[in-house]
């Protein structure tokens, strides 16, 4: 019996090898034929949605990519050049959101894309899927009255923006960050401008503890100073990237400061909360604001 097991157990080893060798053999040319189709589609994407950027909602890459196991995860471009191009934004449907209402002129780049509710406005980066700026304009009488305003936390993806260019609920969820409110729920004056806050368009990867410490103490000290004017205050909220490529939660940007800008027309007084978006970020003096402007281009005020 012990001879006829030996005299087997070559002849296994001899078919089991050429076995294994033709398993490697095929997952190789399988991955090679993936890398190839794939790299052929991502060609063909690249020229028609440059051509035809309409096509971007209705055909998403992301799905391409996915279909062959490919990591879904796009890198995003620096901020615009502060002393490229500009462009002038219009908001004619909300012009009275800005002070004498002129609204600002910003540096150029790619799918901005202005929005209207009913208490805020919002300039909005179809790269970054987040605001360039959330602008308010806001008085004593519109404070008290938000103080009767039940909170609704209903956040939604804002319908007005192409699919490809919005942030999406799952962009959030386990990404370690908070949907910072650029215009804070806390200021909304009416039951629809409170539900409109919950825009995705208006929030911001936000450090958690950022949010709920420092941040928080800006957005309140700056509605005690509102409560206190003697008429409008405009006030402009955003996000800062820099110069490198900024991280993602989802395919959201994560920005690497906020800022706040406070303006009160009755007086011409003007100051920039200007805040690290990180756990240990304190509560400065205010900046200028034409160490804001220096710093961002941003031309908020006329």
């Amino acid at each position: 019996m012990s001879r006829k097991r030996k005299s087997r157990s070559p002849a296994r080893r001899t078919r089991s090898a050429p076995t294994r060798r033709s398993s490697r053999t095929s997952n190789t040319v399988r991955r090679f034929v993936r890398t190839v189709v794939a790299s052929g589609i991502a060609t063909f994407a690249v020229v028609t949605f440059a051509l035809n950027p309409q096509l971007r909602e209705h055909l998403p890459l992301e799905a391409l990519w996915a279909q062959f196991g490919l990591p879904v995860q796009e890198q995003f471009a620096p901020a615009a050049s502060i002393d490229g191009p500009r462009v002038q934004t219009t908001f004619a449907e909300c012009r009275y959101t800005f002070p004498e209402a002129e609204p600002p002129e910003v540096p150029a780049e790619p799918q901005l894309r202005e929005l209207c509710y009913s208490a805020f406005a919002i300039l909005h980066s179809g790269q970054r899927r987040t605001p360039v700026f959330v602008a308010q304009r806001l008085n004593r009488r519109m404070l008290a009255q938000a103080g009767d305003i039940e909170r609704t936390d209903r956040f939604f993806a804002d319908a007005r923006l192409p699919r490809a260019e919005r942030a999406e609920l799952d962009d959030y969820r386990h990404s370690g960050y908070s949907r910072g409110h650029m215009a804070p729920a806390a200021d909304m004056h009416t039951a629809e401008a409170m539900a409109q806050s919950f825009s995705l368009a208006n929030m911001v990867p936000q450090d958690q503890q950022h949010n709920a410490g420092p941040w928080a103490k800006v957005e309140r000290d700056t509605r005690k100073y509102i409560e206190r004017a003697a008429g409008d205050v405009y006030v402009f909220t955003g996000p800062y990237y820099g110069e490198e490529t900024p991280q993602q939660a989802g395919r959201v940007a994560v920005p690497t400061h906020l800022f706040k800008l406070v303006y009160d027309a009755s007086n011409g007084r003007s100051w920039v909360h200007w805040q690290a978006n990180r756990a240990n970020a304190r509560v400065d003096l205010p900046i200028s604001y034409a160490e804001f402007v220096r710093r961002t281009g941003l031309q908020l005020l006329p």
